[in-house]
């Protein structure tokens, strides 16, 4: 499951994937095609007021057409909160409003029934160097204590660490990481729930799924008129579960293209690339995201693909890939993708 190519200038990943697009689903099944509609922008001081909940009961911060494309300043996950290394998480945070998150973006036309596709094109690091924080936070994280998993062992100290981020990559210490960005946070309304934004469900939400990154187009079910898109939490790189809970976490500016494929629905999101199609899904325990994702991905072989279901199943025990996105929220997050060439896609 190889990661689509990308290039990094001045803390900017973008891709050069317009031929692919191309030949997506988004541009075979969506309302606006391959047709090109207008630019808007969401700075933060548009935004004003952000959101920690998915629902559908905060006003549209913008209205946009299928095909149009928006670009959007989004928050760290910590509001900005955490300015030094010598700030505590603790002290500096106020839980649980954590992973600000820009929107909701009303998409004039969609319904509940459809679908919304997002073609994430560029994730660019925004604000004042040293850009990028990450740190540990008391009782958080895949290896320690929580108040889901609770032990009697103290928490760990707070840490905070705070890199550069620029066109050589993520500056940590003596080593220089790859500049991988994507966005951590990103979902429809529920129909009716309002869900945290520290939270992946089947709206999308806080999934920390490096796969959604420039390049990649995400198809999410809408539940409710105007889809309501929120997005935030971006990560300029992160490891496969976000094992401490926090990844590299950044200030960002995100354009994407917005496209409505009317009467196709589904029980959670999907995602395709140039090589691979994925479901996502979000449980605990990991096991029951990962059936989910997997039982996902076999309907839409089945439904999509013209594969029998118990032929689909049987492919994805040979060939399937799971991707881990995270092993530290309320519910964990698991992507299952088969690569294109084995579908026909």
């Amino acid at each position: 499951m190889a990661p689509q190519t990308s290039s990094s200038v001045n803390g900017e990943s973008t891709v050069n994937d317009k031929h692919w697009v191309t030949r997506s689903i988004m541009a075979a099944r969506g309302v606006a095609g391959k047709e090109t509609g207008k630019k808007h922008v969401l700075t933060e001081a548009d935004q004003k007021t952000f959101h920690y909940v998915y629902g559908p009961y905060a006003a549209p911060t913008l209205t946009v057409d299928p095909g149009d494309t928006v670009v959007v300043e989004t928050q760290d996950a910590f509001g900005g909160a955490i300015k030094s290394e010598s700030d505590k998480p603790s002290e500096k945070t106020n839980h649980p409003y954590l992973n600000p998150q820009s929107g909701p973006i009303f998409v004039r036309g969609a319904k509940k029934g459809d679908c919304l596709a997002v073609h994430i094109k560029a994730v660019e690091t925004r604000g004042p160097q040293p850009a990028g924080t990450t740190c540990l936070i008391p009782e958080f994280g895949g290896l320690v204590g929580t108040s889901m998993t609770a032990t009697l062992n103290a928490p760990l100290p707070e840490i905070v660490k705070k890199v550069v981020i620029d066109e050589k990559g993520v500056h940590w210490d003596n080593l220089i990481l790859p500049y991988e960005p994507f966005i951590g946070t990103i979902g429809v309304s529920p129909q009716i729930e309002a869900i945290s934004s520290l939270q992946p469900d089947y709206h999308g939400g806080n999934m920390d799924l490096p796969d959604v990154r420039p390049g990649a187009i995400i198809y999410l079910p809408v539940h409710v008129d105007g889809a309501l898109l929120f997005v935030g939490d971006c990560h300029a790189t992160q490891g496969d579960g976000e094992l401490t809970g926090v990844a590299m976490e950044q200030a960002a500016t995100i354009t994407a293209t917005v496209d409505l494929i009317k009467d196709w629905t589904f029980a959670w999101p999907r995602l395709e690339t140039e090589d691979f199609i994925m479901t996502i899904g979000s449980a605990r325990p990991m096991e029951d995201a990962a059936r989910i994702a997997y039982r996902e991905l076999t309907r839409w072989m089945a439904t999509d693909y013209g594969f029998k279901e118990l032929d689909a199943y049987m492919l994805l025990g040979q060939v399937g890939r799971v991707r881990l996105g995270n092993m530290v929220d309320p519910k964990y997050t698991m992507g299952a993708s088969i690569l294109k060439k084995y579908v026909g896609g």
